[in-house]
């Protein structure tokens, strides 16, 4: 009995470290996290530098298994804390975590895969948690929000421009030819693709009267194609800004639950979203 309470003590202490930033060794914990995580981004860049490769390669392969493995036992403890690690490992943020420091394991039996382990930087948005920096998430969530609500209407827009560029592209094949680097219609709607979006690579330009009207036509149409979905987003975002009936002073107090880790509660939340545990 003395054993189960120690342990259970044990993993309630190593909780309040790894999830809670609260307090003294929580924040040290978390900002010591986010300067290892740091660093083993820079390592894979660096080690992708041929020249810093040939020279240090040794020592840059040897910290980037010192990061792996350290992010592994994080990963670990994280899953042993809580009460229902399934829930961890499913959520945005564990499945970010694991990304972290798979490639490490997957270059064993796939060649270069360990520059992958780039995904780490994601991590870095725990920043926002530590110095609880939340109006910047709420305001990010807004934006999402906005996004995801004006995405039927900006789909229904990208189809009539993929259909508009296959067109373009066709008639740029027929009018050009492949003298003039328009050798197929795929290679047309590349063309297309390029100059609608004023990218202008100027790998392919067309060299007839009626060619260059026609792609004068469609880079006129590139402003408008940059405004619309602008104009879509923008609108939706003042709707959500109407609509908006949140309380004020109802602001999220962002404490873990215990039981699956969740840290997105309402400041008026007394059981957690998710799972229903009472918040501590």
């Amino acid at each position: 009995m003395k054993d189960s309470t120690r342990w259970q003590n044990w993993k309630y202490k190593v909780y309040k470290v790894i999830y809670r930033s609260d307090s003294f060794y929580g924040k040290l914990f978390d900002v010591c996290l986010l300067v290892a995580i740091t660093l083993s981004v820079i390592v894979v860049m660096l080690d992708s530098v041929a020249k810093i490769h040939q020279r240090y390669g040794d020592e840059l392969y040897i910290l980037e298994w010192f990061f792996t493995i350290l992010f592994t036992i994080e990963y670990i403890l994280r899953l042993i804390c809580i009460r229902k690690p399934m829930a961890y490992v499913t959520s945005k943020i564990g499945i970010i975590d694991l990304l972290a420091i798979l490639p490490t394991y997957v270059s064993f039996f796939v060649a270069g895969s360990q520059y992958l382990l780039v995904v780490r930087a994601l991590r870095l948005l725990r920043i926002f948690r530590i110095f609880k920096l939340w109006h910047f998430m709420d305001e990010g969530r807004f934006l999402i929000g906005a996004i995801y609500a004006s995405l039927r209407k900006i789909s229904i827009f990208m189809l009539f421009i993929v259909i508009l560029t296959i067109i373009i592209g066709s008639l740029m094949y027929l009018i050009e030819g492949g003298e003039n680097g328009f050798v197929s219609i795929p290679q047309s709607i590349y063309w297309a693709v390029v100059t609608i979006t004023t990218v202008g690579y100027g790998d392919i330009s067309p060299a007839t009267p009626l060619g260059k009207l026609l792609a004068a036509m469609l880079m006129l149409c590139g402003y408008a194609i940059i405004a619309v979905p602008t104009g879509i987003v923008t609108t939706q975002m003042a709707i959500q800004n109407k609509n908006n009936d949140k309380a004020a002073g109802k602001g999220a107090n962002k404490i873990s639950c215990n039981k699956c880790g969740l840290d997105e509660h309402d400041g008026d939340a007394r059981y957690c979203k998710r799972c229903g545990e009472k918040i501590i």
